[in-house]
């Protein structure tokens, strides 16, 4: 049973920061693809960033390109979303989620398992 868990999450100004986590358990994380993804209320999930499985490749929505940033550590089973600089459009609930492979993917239904949520608010 794989399980992801993100936290961090919470009420910031814009312009702030916070950094989520996903600890991940239940299979061989390093051997697979990771990413986060958003949604906002009346909006489809959206893309956010994604690291492949050595860290060593990383991809993000344009949206956040430059104030956000990805990394994994393999050998705490975690994932982290350094977010800077943030805006209130930012605004949504963050999930990570673990990818069938070991290859960066934008597509959300190429993620087996997710995570539960956790909210962030950016205020203006």
């Amino acid at each position: 049973q794989v399980q992801l868990v993100e936290s961090g999450g919470g009420l910031v100004q814009a312009g702030g920061s916070l950094r989520l986590s996903c600890a991940t358990s239940g299979r061989t994380f390093s051997r697979y693809a990771m990413g986060w993804f958003r949604q906002a209320p009346g909006k489809e999930r959206e893309f956010v960033a994604g690291i492949n499985w050595s860290g060593g490749i990383t991809d993000y929505a344009d949206s956040v390109k430059g104030r956000f940033t990805i990394s994994r550590d393999n050998a705490k089973i975690t994932i982290y979303l350094q977010m800077n600089s943030l805006k209130p459009e930012d605004t949504a609930v963050y999930y990570c989620a673990e990818a069938g492979g070991l290859v960066v993917s934008r597509l959300p239904q190429l993620y087996g398992y997710w995570g539960q949520g956790t909210q962030v608010t950016v205020s203006s």
